[in-house]
């Protein structure tokens, strides 16, 4: 289930945000990319739509999962 990013208190959004960067690692190359600048890029990747937060029912957790790898009903804009 999809969660709207506006129906989660700013400060629970960025614990889950800083959560799954740090499941994911920090490093991205030759250029490392500080905690707090890996936090907004996915921040600002939830509130344009190119990912989502997405509740499981059946592991009871929330993930941040890019857009390419959900499957969307076609109906849903």
């Amino acid at each position: 289930m999809i969660i709207p990013i506006g129906d989660v208190e700013y400060e629970i959004l960025l614990n889950i945000i800083e959560a799954f960067v740090l499941q994911e690692g920090t490093e991205y190359g030759e250029q490392d990319v500080d905690l707090a600048d890996k936090v907004q890029q996915v921040l600002t990747q939830l509130k344009s739509g190119e990912a989502f937060l997405v509740y499981s029912e059946l592991h009871e957790t929330v993930n941040i999962v890019a857009k390419e790898h959900l499957k969307l009903d076609e109906t849903v804009d």
